[in-house]
């Protein structure tokens, strides 16, 4: 039931053009690009974040998988929120609520306050993606929606580019809060010329309704799939009763929720789509290559400062590296769209970022910053085929009708992948770091000789003994960390191979829609 009171509810109002649209299309743009930029501004934060808390450094990763889970969770549910209040007015909502719980986050002064804030940013800024892409596709004219993908999909492969230099510079410079404190003025320019300019282009509201229990059931399972997965190592996984209470009611909620989902007239994840081959293919490769692409962008950062003895600044410089060619390559993917077999492209594409991983499985503390940064540059050639391509060939499976469903799953798939991913990726590298040590102490040699020329130059014996003990660890946290790329580099593998699983695309998918 449409809402008379709304702009724009009777007659759709004429696309914006010169300077307005400019304006609007780049605070549209700067909207998405905060919201994709707090995905990665606080990687190299963590040690940082870690420090100032009192807290592991694993501990801190907790900052960065709220917000990745929290992100995932709100995206279904931004057609109905769109639809009940008006997709203007929604997105200042969300961006209201983003700018607030940033701040929050860096008022936070505690472990618990500042992921209890990283979930609710996350559940604000959740919205803005694919509302931003929803409205310049409206203030733009038709011919010109090349043109507002382009921008939208430069801010989202720009955005993880800048997070690291900039939560570098920031931490290194001024303190981690300010990682949270910058989005602020850039959301209130948004703010302020979305209302100045958009605010014409307001959408109906309608009384829709909302799968409640569904959302609840979602909620439940992937709240309590990610505690198991971010807790288990801190309380030795199974034999901490409040793991195992996560684990089974993850168990429990997720068949409930698949099962309600299917049965729902109007489900808040349309599940029905699976039943096209090429999408469930599509979706798979998605959450496996996405996991490990996302466990490799989190713990190289991680590595780098803790056992390189990188700064937060040089560790931003080493991994921003990797949006140089993705920026570059992006417009050829999606080019090759409708062109060439996309599962063609989209094998070569994650066969290419496991040939990365590979590359970072030879690491050593000795290396150095351009052998460290090089397989940094070189993904970016392929991060545009494996995103843009395999979002293309998963959408062209599926009925026109259900694009924006399917789409909206690999969205959350995607995010809550890149979570899932981290929290494995933290663990296997504890874990592994901790056997590599324990199998490296007993075959030291010459380690009383080294400790004899260490006091001869002056030191005690229980510095002597740090030292080596030092060394020890960093030696088997690096051993860890290769450990960790190898099995990306399997799990990539095992993506690019079930690439060939989807029938070939009968149809090619938009540009806007692979985006």
């Amino acid at each position: 039931m449409a809402d008379s009171e709304n702009p724009g509810s009777e007659v759709e109002p004429a696309p914006l053009s010169g300077g307005k649209l400019l304006l609007a299309g780049i605070a549209l743009a700067l909207a998405n690009f905060v919201v994709v930029l707090d995905v990665t501004i606080a990687n190299v934060s963590v040690p940082h974040i870690a420090g100032g808390l009192a807290i592991s450094p694993t501990q801190g990763t907790w900052v960065i998988t709220s917000y990745s889970v929290a992100d995932a969770i709100s995206v279904p549910l931004t057609g109905w929120l769109a639809s009940r209040f008006g997709t203007v007015r929604w997105f200042i909502m969300s961006l209201l609520g983003f700018g607030f719980f940033s701040m929050m986050c860096g008022l936070s002064n505690s472990l618990s306050m500042l992921v209890v804030f990283r979930i609710l940013q996350g559940l604000s800024g959740g919205p803005l993606m694919p509302l931003s892409q929803s409205l310049l596709l409206r203030i733009f004219p038709r011919k010109m929606a090349g043109a507002a993908m382009g921008l939208w999909a430069m801010t989202t492969v720009c955005a993880p580019v800048a997070g690291p230099i900039l939560g570098g510079l920031i931490s290194d410079n001024w303190s981690w809060p300010w990682i949270f404190f910058i989005n602020l003025p850039v959301v209130a320019l948004c703010i302020f010329v979305v209302t100045r300019l958009i605010t014409p282009f307001e959408t109906k509201k309608a009384k829709v309704g909302i799968d409640i229990i569904g959302l609840v059931l979602l909620v439940v399972w992937v709240g309590a799939f990610q505690l198991m997965l971010d807790t288990g190592r801190e309380h030795d996984w199974f034999s901490s009763p409040f793991v195992v209470a996560m684990a089974i009611i993850a168990g429990i909620g997720f068949p409930a929720f698949v099962i309600w989902e299917l049965g729902e007239k109007n489900p808040i994840v349309d599940i029905k789509v699976f039943r096209h081959r090429g999408f469930t293919v599509g979706t798979i490769a998605v959450a496996l290559g996405f996991g490990a692409f996302f466990a490799s962008v989190v713990l190289t950062p991680l590595w780098l400062q803790s056992v390189v003895g990188y700064t937060a600044t040089e560790a931003g410089y080493a991994t921003a590296f990797v949006g140089v060619f993705a920026v570059l390559m992006s417009p050829i993917a999606a080019r090759l769209i409708g062109k060439v077999d996309l599962r063609i492209t989209v094998c070569a594409g994650i066969t290419w970022l496991a040939v990365m991983s590979l590359l970072r499985a030879g690491w050593s503390t000795d290396s150095d910053f351009w052998t460290l940064s090089m397989p940094q540059l070189l993904q970016g050639i392929g991060m545009p085929f494996f995103f843009i391509g395999l979002t293309a060939l998963a959408l062209s499976a599926v009925k026109p009708n259900e694009t924006t469903s399917a789409a909206g799953i690999m969205s959350f798939v995607r995010t809550l992948c890149g979570a899932v991913g981290t929290a494995m990726a933290t663990t296997a590298w504890d874990s592994a770091s901790r056997v590599s040590r324990s199998d490296m102490v007993p075959s030291l040699n010459g380690v009383s000789e080294t400790m004899a020329t260490m006091e001869s130059r002056g030191m005690s014996t229980e510095q002597a003994r740090g030292a080596v003990d030092r060394l020890v660890d960093a030696q088997a946290s690096t051993i860890g960390a290769t450990h960790v790329f190898t099995l990306a580099f399997v799990i990539f593998v095992i993506a690019a191979a079930v690439v060939w699983l989807a029938p070939k695309p009968k149809a090619g998918v938009g540009m806007g829609a692979a985006h």
